[in-house]
């Protein structure tokens, strides 16, 4: 399968047989939007929750990435089997949906592709939408074969600081990666780490949809040296997956994440604001 397939790709192919759509739709965005379409959906799709089904309930920092074995559970929940071929959309055009993806991609799935403009480009070709309902499915026998590599961590990051051996790019904002804007999270500063540079996740879209593969590649040589090593970051770690897909659909070439991202390297390097 294709990273990013259509809108045509996906009405031709709803109904496949083995082909599992999935509703990645949270309630906003980090800077605060909201979808116009909060409660509809694309007929058959399941809810994929994000925040309370797919992310480690143990974690201090928001969304980090389940263990191997919620995982599995939370998609057999959903009838999800190793054989499924899955699409996955948001509600804010491209938002959450690449997080997923890059999920499935970690948990060895690699039957799987995001849906290139998200509901709003469905509804925008007048295509039909309904009510999203929460249902119960026959259990799937899904299995992850995890990637770990894929998921890097703060002491990476660190050392990475001290004797550079990739490039880290961050997809927050340029205020906040400059420090002139304020992070969500309002007890922490904002600013960025050491040998990182910034490539905001609105940069890699037009109007809802991701830009075109040569439009990405430029984005890219004129930011970086794309043939290095490239770990992705956020604020969380979900709007990196937006740059890193970006990347993917440009070059083929990496998958790191840094999860707990500005968040997690904030709050243990002590980068607190007095409130």
């Amino acid at each position: 399968m294709n990273d990013l397939v259509s809108i045509e790709w996906l009405k031709e192919n709803l109904y496949k047989k083995d082909l599992i759509l999935l509703d990645s739709s949270l309630s906003k965005t980090v800077d605060g939007k909201k979808s116009e379409f909060k409660d509809l959906t694309i007929p058959s799709a399941r809810y994929f929750d994000l925040k309370a089904n797919f992310s480690d309930r143990n974690s201090h920092f928001p969304n980090t990435i389940p263990t191997k074995e919620q995982f599995e559970l939370e998609c057999r929940k959903l009838g999800i089997n190793t054989s499924s071929e899955i699409v996955i959309f948001d509600n804010l055009g491209i938002y959450s949906s690449p997080r997923v993806w890059w999920m499935f991609k970690v948990m060895g799935h690699d039957k799987v592709s995001v849906l290139n403009g998200g509901l709003n480009e469905w509804i925008k070709k007048k295509l039909p939408a309904e009510k999203r309902t929460y249902k119960t499915y026959e259990e799937g026998a899904f299995e992850a074969f995890p990637n770990e590599d894929y998921v890097v961590n703060f002491s990476t990051i660190k050392l990475n600081t001290e004797q550079q051996t990739f490039t880290l790019i961050d997809a927050r904002s340029k205020g906040r990666f400059e420090g002139t804007e304020n992070e969500p999270r309002k007890e922490l500063k904002s600013g960025n780490i050491k040998n990182s540079i910034n490539i905001p996740f609105k940069d890699v879209m037009f109007n809802g949809k991701y830009k075109s593969k040569e439009e990405l590649k430029k984005l890219f040589v004129n930011k970086c040296d794309y043939k290095d090593k490239l770990v992705f970051s956020c604020g969380s770690g979900l709007t990196a997956c937006i740059v890193l897909l970006a990347c993917e659909i440009a070059f083929k070439k990496s998958k790191f994440v840094y999860d707990g991202s500005w968040t997690e390297w904030a709050e243990k390097n002590n980068l607190k604001n007095l409130v």
